[in-house]
């Protein structure tokens, strides 16, 4: 099968796949801007949703290696704002295993559209972290810490404070010099939407009533938190990737735990398991595929690495498109 022409025609977007730093999977497609037909290219910056994840879990993995923060660390400790009916003894480790029973602020059990939490709250607000505490201060907990797990934002949306609080710079600033500048990973950043820098993709969503599209400008925060948001590059990615597998970032034993399953029951063959920002998929002992994602209204985004065929794959789209769909087929086609 020739893996350079695994790719649907009709998908918008770029595919990129590496095997021992060869390129075998090149797609780019669709519009960056569709009303002036700019094209996605490589250098295109996308927006990726929940993937940012993993650079928040990255950057607090680092500061419990400096020994500047514990896995064991609670709300309560290191926080000093009224934590309502939060559980002050949630941990660290429980936000970074979707384990902390957190209020989330988008419960994706219950709302099917994160543009749905803009109804009542204007997204233009969200611009810092702490900009989303009114969404989720004031609700109970989900579930007792540590019962299970349940995919949670408002738990990366506190790691992310936490970097802040241990820091004391915004966590975004944290990351470019602490893990994009390491990676080399020259593209990526937590852009405003009234102000993004050059080459960066619109989204967009397809609307039925008119057959036409329209950006998804009032559908996300105004800027990306730890809950999600970075802009990337399909590049960059992969020098995210070179850098957490060649220890650049982390320890090999931190490293090798963050990419191991830490949390999740494996009922789901591909969302079953979890380990620190990442997912985590049965690959035969010791060669687990790890991967992030992230879905949003015009966002879709899936990065994942095989260390069985030593594999890098990354596939992005700013339609929303089927990402899923396309790396199962270079996973297929790989294995």
């Amino acid at each position: 099968m020739d893996v350079k022409k695994l790719i649907d025609n009709d998908f918008r977007g770029v595919a990129l796949a590496i095997k021992n730093d060869k390129i075998i999977c090149e797609h780019q497609s669709g519009y960056a801007d569709l009303p002036n037909k700019v094209s996605n290219t490589l250098d295109t910056k996308f927006a990726s949703a929940s993937a940012g994840k993993a650079f928040v879990a990255v950057g607090i993995l680092q500061l419990i290696e400096r020994k500047e923060l514990n896995f064991s660390d609670t709300l309560g400790a290191l926080f000093d704002i009224d934590l309502h009916n939060i559980d002050p003894d949630v941990t660290v480790e429980q936000l970074l295993t979707h384990t902390s029973g957190v209020p989330d602020y988008f419960d994706e059990s219950i709302m099917e559209e994160y543009e749905e939490l803009w109804e009542d709250f204007p997204n233009y607000k969200i611009r810092r972290n702490a900009d989303l505490l009114p969404l989720f201060i004031d609700k109970d907990m989900m579930y007792p810490r540590g019962a299970k797990f349940q995919y949670n934002n408002t738990g990366y949306v506190l790691l992310a404070l936490i970097i802040e609080k241990v820091t004391g710079i915004e966590f975004d600033k944290y990351l470019q010099t602490n893990v994009f500048d390491v990676c080399g990973m020259k593209s990526t950043g937590y852009y405003e939407l009234d102000r993004l820098p050059a080459k960066c993709a619109n989204n967009y969503i397809y609307c039925e009533d008119t057959d036409n599209y329209r950006t998804n400008i009032f559908s996300v925060d105004a800027k990306g938190t730890g809950a999600g948001g970075a802009y990337i590059t399909a590049t960059d990615i992969v020098n995210f990737w070179k850098g957490i597998i060649s220890y650049q970032l982390l320890s090999k034993e931190l490293t090798l735990k963050m990419l191991s399953k830490q949390s999740g029951d494996g009922q789901d063959s591909e969302e079953g398991y979890y380990g620190y920002g990442f997912w985590i998929i049965d690959n035969d002992e010791a060669d687990d595929i790890a991967y992030f994602q992230g879905c949003d209204p015009g966002v879709s985004f899936i990065s994942e690495y095989n260390p069985k065929s030593n594999l890098i794959s990354v596939i992005v789209s700013n339609y929303g498109d089927d990402v899923w769909k396309e790396m199962g087929k270079i996973r297929k086609a790989t294995s």
